[in-house]
């Protein structure tokens, strides 16, 4: 017997094909073979072949089919299946090893083993990928379905390539390059693949059809994503052309990639005082995290809202994290938040390589290749993944570790069954037992005072339907009074029961309402207004000032009311002055916000909120570059509303990183707010392109475009173009950057703008030089000065006489270039531009060395080195060590040289640049 989901779905049984019934039919049979052996709850069933709008009759319809598919069974006697009922569901009583999608998983994590031999693990992976009779599932429709097939192509994908690599190492070039060109008929765009088959063909001597393949691929890939291969195809080309294809020895691990990060990330939140209960599921979390694997270990903890998933998943992480050397990631998903802004898995996977420490300038532009930087980051260590409140299963694939040795914990208020049919091990988190319930209690409030008053702790117990999260609210009140009875607390509990649907379960009894309402009924006016406008904040969480312009009040009255809700356990104060608060508070906040305050004061309180982002985002801006551009005036602030006073250059970049992800997610606004969202993405630009925060950056200006169109505001759909196309251009994505710096030029010319022209024209000059058309890029340059001088913008027109003596020397004309430069230095020091002049002094520098005249080249490079390290530009600083050393090198100053080298070294390695190699190179 043996069933078959790897491709349309059938079961043979000796030698003959049965007929498995309608589409329907196959569906439930599938969703029962996925798990061979496992019960599958009915709600399970139901939403694996219906989705999230079952029929009413879905239940019933349900149960004939599984009648039928038992007797199909039944008829086929003597096979080694049957059809049970379990009290925890169905379960399809068979070997897994007679459905083809398990056997086919074993046999890759066969061939995966590390312990095998290289031809065992061959074979193994040979075996499963001819198991593969096309899509899964194939025939079979909805959401489940889809997600089962896309994640076992990702599987075949994945074991094809590694069957790849173990055959070249085995020198089975002709297996490889008879197999590869059918499977990358299926899987275009899977450059693995691709690389596979080039360096199979560089190993068989065909290095002219490994070049010509990688042009069929570049312009596959322009034709169908408009993007360039990745990286490390394009290195393999490079090295074929070069002649000098580096080939691992065999049977050894893939190198890291180069410039691999060596920081050990530990972001876990703090554990939680007076943890108690949860044994058996800390067990079940300490077995399946040791159990042996060839492949990452999955844990999903699932239960409903306030049920202390979170709370176990910290508490458990902190237990184990010293067997988890290589680092602790977490991260809040926000799933399930009330405003509907749950992290995206891109946004998610950068802060896990900005943990790492990976530079900006390393971050691939693609979601696909930061996805597999970070799983190569993670291939060689044993690293814990916290992925808290997550969504659905598709928020999480991406952020799961690929290789063994590494632990991924979710928790999630759904079951994320695609996770589980995937291979996922599922630990339910139900309500506290009461036994659970008074260890809680008795932890946080004392044994003592628990054991005085019996009967008023089984009333709060039961009044709490043992919610972790509202005893841990309840014991928080009882704790800091300790003056007040256990009983008159479970009386002023049962005075106050309601209901909080959007989270409450079929049960009324889990209803977490009552105990919020019974916190926020003992607040002063004050505390109880500014608790309601915090539901109206974007989160993830708020700073004082801005919770004052949130409520309308001054700094100094708005500290003792967030003390207040923080004592009431209603917010926490999570680092000194930074507050947030559970899911469910924030949703009972946003539900009385809308109860209790009217829909103008709602309005007032946002754009009071907005206001103070924007304003000092405005200011703290000013500090990053005090020669900036001409600002746009802003919306005056509305009554009430303060910005924040921003000190110095130091207090401004402190601010943006504090406020980084609540600036972000406060662009999210109505449409009536257009005009303050677009002067937000204006004044947090410049943070978020020098602090390489370019894919939020995009996403920023990406809003303030379609903001300014429906303004219908040509000037500010200008500026949107412009630095799209500017930061396009960090991306190597060339098209897309002329594209859009083409738009803003028009837009400029439109409104007679001639500092908006010469602006672009200087980024136009940028774009061409990193596509090595120097001649044209000066052509720009020049256009630019020509338009700064129209305008008399003496800072727009020193910067651009350093670009365009730097093209000058670019060019090899020396003496021009010192003549622009010389210039443009004049007029920054008349100006006090002292990041301009430190630029166009390294460019003198370079043009110096050009003339032969390292003495003055040096004195320019020492000037520039001075001001970049006063105003703490730690890359310029290097870059320009690096050129002065190089400088002292040729003058025979072999001692000051490898000095300066060194210190250059230090930065870049501190900053994890890819330059440092090459830095370290002089040094040997």
């Amino acid at each position: 017997m043996e069933f078959r989901l790897l491709g349309e779905m059938q079961l043979q049984v000796a030698g003959q094909l049965l007929d498995v019934g309608t589409p329907r039919q196959q569906a439930v049979l599938a969703a029962l073979a996925v798990d061979a052996g496992r019960p599958v709850p009915i709600e399970t069933l139901i939403d694996r072949v219906w989705g999230d709008n079952p029929p009413a009759e879905a239940r019933n319809v349900l149960y004939s089919h599984l009648s039928r598919i038992r007797r199909l069974l039944n008829r086929a006697a003597g096979t080694p299946a049957g059809l049970a009922r379990r009290s925890a569901g169905y379960v399809l009583e068979i070997d897994p090893d007679l459905v083809d999608l398990h056997r086919f998983n074993r046999l890759v994590e066969r061939g995966k083993d590390p312990r095998g031999t290289d031809a065992e693990r061959a074979a193994a992976l040979t075996e499963a990928l001819r198991c593969w009779r096309g899509a899964p599932l194939a025939g079979i429709g909805g959401d489940w379905a889809g997600r089962v097939r896309t994640a076992w192509h990702r599987r075949r994908l994945d074991a094809a390539v590694t069957w790849g690599e173990i055959e070249l190492r085995l020198g089975n070039t002709a297996a490889v390059i008879g197999t590869l060109p059918e499977l990358i008929g299926e899987y275009p765009l899977a450059e693995p693949l691709e690389a596979l088959l080039m360096r199979a063909m560089h190993a068989a001597g065909r290095d002219a059809e490994a070049v010509e393949r990688y042009a069929v691929v570049r312009q596959r890939l322009a034709d169908a994503l408009g993007t360039d291969p990745g990286p490390e195809l394009r290195a393999l080309h490079g090295a074929i052309l070069r002649g000098e294809l580096p080939a691992a020895p065999a049977g050894e691990p893939a190198a890291a990639p180069t410039g691999a990060p060596i920081a050990t990330p530990a972001q876990l939140p703090p554990d939680t005082h007076g943890f108690a209960g949860r044994e058996a599921e800390l067990r079940r979390l300490d077995d399946l995290a040791d159990g042996g694997s060839a492949t990452a270990r999955i844990v999903v903890l699932s239960g409903t809202a306030g049920v202390g998933k979170t709370t176990l998943a910290v508490h458990w992480a902190h237990r184990v994290r010293a067997g988890f050397p290589g680092g602790q990631l977490y991260v809040n998903l926000r799933g399930f938040d009330p405003t509907g802004s749950p992290v995206n898995p891109a946004e998610a996977v950068r802060g896990f390589l900005e943990a790492f420490e990976v530079p900006p300038d390393r971050v691939p532009t693609t979601v696909e290749a930061q996805v597999g930087l970070y799983r190569s980051l993670l291939a060689n260590r044993r690293v814990l993944v916290v992925l808290d409140n997550a969504r659905d299963a598709e928020q999480v694939r991406p952020l799961l570790p690929g290789a063994p040795g590494s632990v991924a914990l979710v928790t999630s208020r759904n079951q994320l069954a695609g996770l589980v049919t995937a291979g996922a091990r599922p630990i339910p988190v139900d309500l506290l037992d009461r036994t659970e319930a008074h260890a809680v209690l008795r932890a946080r409030i004392g044994a003592d005072r628990v054991a005085a008053e019996p009967a008023a702790v089984e009333e709060i117990i039961r009044l709490c339907a043992s919610l972790p999260l509202a005893l841990a609210v309840v014991a928080a009140r009882a704790a800091t009074h300790p003056g007040f009875s256990l009983a008159a607390l479970a009386g002023q509990l049962r005075e106050a029961r309601g209901g909080l649907d959007e989270f409450a379960g079929a049960d009324p009894a889990t209803d977490p309402r009552a105990v919020f309402s019974w916190s926020y009924l003992g607040l002063s006016p004050a505390a109880a207004r500014l608790f309601r406008l915090l539901g109206l904040h974007p989160g993830p969480d708020i700073g004082r000032p801005a919770a004052a312009s949130l409520a309308g009040l001054p700094v100094p009255r708005i500290r003792p009311v967030l003390a207040e809700l923080a004592q009431a356990h209603l917010i926490t104060e999570h680092s000194p002055g930074r507050y947030g608060c559970h899911d469910l508070l924030r949703a009972y906040a946003a539900e009385l916000a809308t109860v209790e305050e009217s829909p103008a004061d709602r309005d007032q309180a946002i754009r009071r909120m907005l206001g103070y982002y924007a304003h000092t985002a405005y200011h703290a801006d000013g500090f990053l570059d005090p020669r900036r551009e001409v600002p746009p005036t802003l919306t005056p602030l509305p009554p009430g509303a303060e910005s924040e006073r921003i000190a110095d250059h130091a207090h401004a970049l402190a601010w943006f990183k504090a406020e980084h992800r609540v600036l972000l997610m406060a662009l999210h606004q109505d449409t009536e707010l257009d005009t303050q969202v677009w002067e937000l993405v204006w004044s947090i630009r410049r943070f978020l392109a020098m602090q390489g925060h370019w894919h939020d950056e995009i996403d920023a200006l990406t809003v303030a475009l379609a903001a300014a169109r429906r303004l219908g505001d040509g000037l500010k759909q200008a500026f949107a173009h412009c630095y799209l196309g500017t930061t396009y251009i960090w991306f190597d994505r060339y098209d897309d950057a002329g594209r859009d710096l083409s738009a803003a030029l028009d837009l400029y010319r439109k409104a007679d703008d001639g500092i908006g022209q010469a602006y672009v024209h200087h980024y136009f000059a940028w774009l061409l030089e990193r596509q090595k058309e120097i001649a044209d890029a000066l052509g720009h340059a020049e256009r630019a000065l020509a338009l700064f001088r129209a305008a008399d913008h003496q800072a727009g027109q020193a910067k651009e006489l350093n670009a365009v003596g730097w093209f000058h020397a670019l060019l090899g004309e020396p003496a021009a270039a010192v003549r622009y430069c010389q210039e443009a230095l004049d007029l920054q020091v008349r100006l006090g531009d002292q990041l301009g002049a430190a630029q166009t002094l390294h460019s003198l520098g370079c043009a110096h060395s050009q003339l032969g005249d390292n003495t003055q080249a040096i004195a320019c490079h020492k000037k520039a080195l001075e001001l970049f390290h006063r105003n703490g530009y730690l890359i310029n600083e290097a870059i320009v060590l690096i050129a002065l050393a190089d400088l002292r090198q040729a003058t025979g100053d072999a001692e000051s040289a490898r000095a300066g080298w060194q210190q250059a070294y230090d930065i870049l390695e501190r900053l994890g640049h890819p330059d440092a190699d090459e830095v370290r190179a002089k040094l040997g």
